[in-house]
């Protein structure tokens, strides 16, 4: 008998093939080159073996499948690079060559004459879903954790596996586009209801009911192979078809300001792919998937998205040697909704934590953080009542600061003040074990500087936590200029076994991500003093491919909390740290108007009381002369933006801040979403090549400013054909972060 390393293969008394696809050492099965072999392999083998009636597949993980391995997404890139490099004429064709194999499977799988069941029971992603869909039957467990999607778009590329072709022929065009262009998740009773998939059942009847169907007689004939087949919503040549093609253009260029190459070309797949038989379909959707593989938004995308997402996330920057943490306890002071926000995050990983503040009330107050946001899970059907109950006893409020006797992590989450915290510092320290990491959740403080109040500097360290703290997945983890690599790993492991991604920088005011988000917010200041109209500033930002505008952005944050900042800036820095300009435009919105942002319902925007959506304050035209819009020009608001944020992240690089690109790049995205289809700060800069971004950035200086000037880094750079890929490899030996 054929044994597999990565599937296992039993064929009952009926003749049904059960396949299972089970990884050895992998945490969730993936499409690697060898599990292909192997399904082509199985395939061949099923459909040879006349005692094998039919197949149902299936995974022996608790998840389905992810999708494609990183192994595989790099090898493509790997080939286009030597085939560029070897035969430049032909390169294209090998890609388009390579990127087909998994085309030609799934559609071999579809045709080869006996039926095929998908069981998922569980996450099925990507590649995965699209060997699903080709499969004759589809069954899904109604397990709560359960997710279809084809999340490509997000990280640049599209479904290249005839997923463009099969969802628009299962299910109506409009629904096919909203969920390929967004790359949202369905439940199985969605995908039920789409008709994605035949049937949802209990978790334990999954291979049954599989095994039913192909007993029941299912043919082994997707239905766009039977003669009369007819798409659902009647094609491309209807009266609904005429409304929605037209119209899915310009909405989708309103969602993405056309940044987003990959979108565009699912609306083209789809829309073509309709028009045509199903294989020549598959090969337009084929000949696409290589034109957007060959863009730079792609490679970008899928190296900060996917790839370094990954390997940040499963400790790429963790000192080698430093055994693996365990958390039996966590203690949180500062019960604010920072504090707060962090002891629920902690107590969702199922770590007990104690969460501290100067009274009962004050910390019972925390606590009704996690309670509200459980409340809120609960009612969404995100959360049974009994894992609420059960989060909610993980989290202790208290005053007394005792209970920190046995903790094994710490994490200070109190205002943002020197005095404040070398007090609690202290107090903590008092009581806390020789072996407890203190973690410091400061948003601009050095944490050297803030050390310097600990009796153990190398066991200190700074982690930033961003608001809302539930649902933004970066956490900047600071090393002071003592902090020790144990201090690191705790820290490091502490935010994996939360979930979230974490970036390494070295100490500084305002560490990397405020930096950044400082300069994108300044830039908008120069442009309000300059008489852009308020709505252009905003706009251009939303076009250059930032979530939200930088006034909208200054609002959230607080426009008083700016204005603290600025003063501390030139306290301690000096007067010329702040330009003039900023500082009175701040003080008259602060000290002349009272609009401190979002939460006093004023600030550069209006926030009336709801439903009524925000709207930009009339008076800001009034505070300094407007030019008019037909003398401003659009793509320069736009690299502005982005330029001067490409170059605050340069000079952390430059400063010894970030010492890994991955990071910066993952960083900017996650930290305060610059522009995704960047790649982020440095994919930005190395995707348009150093020297044209030199140029570019002196281009601007002479005319908005020496902000805009290059760094001597960049100008070197530029002069030796660099990128920050290439000098500062981090695939090469990363030196230790201090």
């Amino acid at each position: 008998m054929t044994t597999y390393k990565n599937f296992s293969v039993e064929t009952d008394a009926d003749g049904i093939a059960l396949v299972t696809w089970d990884m050895p050492d992998k945490s969730m099965n993936v499409f690697t080159l060898e599990v292909m072999d192997e399904l082509e392999a199985i395939l061949k083998r099923t459909v040879e073996d006349s005692a094998v009636k039919g197949v149902v597949f299936t995974s022996g993980k608790s998840t389905f499948s992810g999708g494609a391995d990183l192994s595989m997404i790099r090898a493509m890139f790997a080939l286009l690079q030597d085939e560029r490099a070897r035969d430049p004429a032909n390169a294209a064709q090998k890609l388009f060559d390579v990127v087909g194999r998994m085309t030609g499977l799934y559609r071999a799988i579809e045709t080869c004459g006996k039926p095929w069941v998908s069981a998922i029971n569980g996450t099925c992603m990507g590649g995965a879903l699209e060997l699903s869909l080709a499969c004759h039957g589809r069954v899904v467990s109604n397990a709560k954790s359960v997710k279809l999607a084809l999340p490509e778009v997000k990280i640049g590329i599209f479904p290249g596996a005839g997923g463009t072709q099969r969802v628009a022929r299962l299910t109506d065009a409009q629904s096919a586009l909203q969920m390929m262009t967004t790359g949202q998740s369905l439940t199985p009773q969605r995908a039920k209801a789409m008709g994605l998939v035949h049937q949802v059942v209990e978790p334990d009847q999954l291979v049954t009911a599989a095994r039913q169907m192909i007993r029941d007689g299912l043919k082994p004939v997707a239905p766009w192979d039977e003669k009369g087949f007819k798409v659902p919503g009647g094609g491309v040549w209807t009266p609904a078809a005429a409304q929605l093609f037209p119209a899915a253009p310009a909405i989708l260029r309103r969602e993405t300001a056309g940044n987003y190459p990959a979108a565009l070309a699912i609306l083209k797949c789809v829309y073509e792919g309709l028009q045509l038989p199903f294989d020549t379909a598959l090969k337009v959707e084929q000949r696409y998937f290589t034109e957007i593989m060959q863009t730079t938004e792609a490679f970008s995308m899928i190296r900060s998205l996917f790839i370094s997402m990954q390997e940040l996330g499963k400790g790429a920057r963790r000192p080698a040697g430093v055994p693996k943490s365990e958390f039996n306890k966590v203690g949180v002071v500062g019960a604010g909704f920072m504090g707060a926000s962090i002891a629920y995050v902690t107590a969702a990983a199922g770590i007990p934590v104690v969460l501290i503040d100067q009274t009962q009330e004050a910390a019972d107050k925390g606590k009704a953080v996690s309670e509200k946001l459980v409340a809120d899970s609960i009612s969404k059907g995100r959360m049974t009542r009994e894992e609420g109950e059960k989060l909610l006893s993980l989290v202790t409020p208290t005053p007394d600061y005792t209970v920190l006797s046995d903790a094994d992590l710490v994490i200070e989450a109190v205002f943002e003040d020197r005095a404040v915290k070398k007090a609690v510092i202290e107090k903590i320290e008092a009581v806390i074990p020789e072996a407890t990491i203190f973690a410091s959740n400061t948003s601009t403080l050095p944490i050297t500087g803030l050390a310097e109040n600990s009796k153990r500097p190398d066991q200190f360290i700074g982690v930033h936590f961003f608001s809302p703290v539930e649902k933004m997945m970066l956490t900047e983890v600071i090393l002071g200029k003592k902090t020790g690599d144990r201090a690191l790993a705790v820290a490091l492991d502490f935010v994996a076994k939360i979930r979230k991604t974490p970036i390494v920088v070295n100490d500084t005011r305002g560490f990397f991500v405020n930096r950044c988000v400082f300069r994108y917010i300044n830039e908008a200041y120069d442009m309000l003093t300059e008489g852009v109209p308020a709505a252009m500033i905003e706009n251009a930002a939303k076009m250059a491919g930032m979530p939200v505008g930088p006034l909208s952005l200054n609002d959230e944050v607080a426009v008083d909390l700016s204005q603290k900042i600025m003063k501390a800036s030139i306290a301690d820095l000096g007067e010329a740290s702040v330009k003039p300009g900023h500082m009175a435009l701040i003080d008259k919105m602060i000290n002349e108007f009272d609009r401190r942002g979002r939460k006093n319902g004023q600030g550069f925007y209006d926030y009336p009381p709801k439903p009524a959506k925000k709207s930009l304050w009339p008076g800001l035209k009034d505070l300094y002369p407007q030019k008019p819009a037909s003398e401003i020009d659009v793509e320069v608001l736009k690299q502005r933006f982005l330029v001067t944020i490409a170059l605050e992240a340069a000079r952390t690089v430059e400063e010894g801040i970030v010492t890994d690109p991955r990071e910066a790049d993952v960083g900017s995205i996650l930290g305060f979403g610059f522009a995704p289809y960047t790649g982020g700060t440095l994919s930005y800069i190395d995707g348009m090549g150093v020297k044209t971004f030199v140029a570019l950035a002196e281009k601007l200086a002479a005319t908005y400013g020496t902000h805009f000037a290059p760094t001597p880094l960049l100008k070197d750079m530029a002069a030796k054909g660099e990128t920050f890929y290439g000098r500062f490899d981090p695939y090469g030996e990363i030196g230790k972060a201090a």
